[in-house]
């Protein structure tokens, strides 16, 4: 589940590049979600990465995570 979570949201990733010719990549809806790297391949892995350690540390909070085409992660205690 949580692979296809991370490949729904890199789905919606948006890459530009800037003046000094860099790539910049971020993800609507994951606020602090973004990377900047010199080619877009590179600015790709790092946004992915990026967005694994937000999920992790989101969950590790008890904080919702934003649903993504109708797929949600939810942590559920196991009794």
């Amino acid at each position: 589940m949580i692979i296809e979570y991370i490949r729904a949201a890199m789905s919606l990733a948006t890459y530009e590049i800037l003046e000094d010719k860099t790539f910049y990549g971020e993800i609507a809806g994951f606020r602090g979600v973004y990377a900047n790297e010199n080619s877009l391949e590179k600015c790709r892995e790092e946004l992915e990465s990026v967005l694994e350690d937000w999920i992790i540390f989101s969950i590790s909070k008890n904080q919702d995570l934003p649903i993504v085409n109708g797929l949600t992660l939810e942590v559920k205690e196991v009794e």
